[in-house]
């Protein structure tokens, strides 16, 4: 497992929260399809279990680059570290 769907679930829960007026369907499959892909990866490879708890402030910090630069909202206006449990994100 890479941080890449890490990455872009965390992408995607930044643009639900800091867009409500843009928030879409295709958006809430983006988001229960990559906690789904976790999920699997992590039954398929019970190793990788502390993985996600491990990259969650590296892939947070990525995530909000990208929303910046997908949303045109200043990164300053995200917090500075991951306002969300990894309950809430997995």
């Amino acid at each position: 497992m890479n941080g890449e769907r890490l990455t872009r679930l965390l992408l995607h829960l930044l643009k639900w929260q800091y867009q409500p007026q843009r928030r879409s369907e295709s958006w809430l499959d983006s988001i229960t399809d990559a906690r789904t892909q976790i999920e699997l990866t992590i039954e398929d490879s019970p190793s990788l279990r502390s993985y996600p708890a491990e990259q969650l402030a590296q892939s947070y910090q990525r995530a909000c680059r990208q929303a910046a630069k997908q949303t045109g909202i200043e990164s300053s206006i995200f917090p500075k570290d991951c306002p969300y449990s990894l309950e809430l994100v997995l």
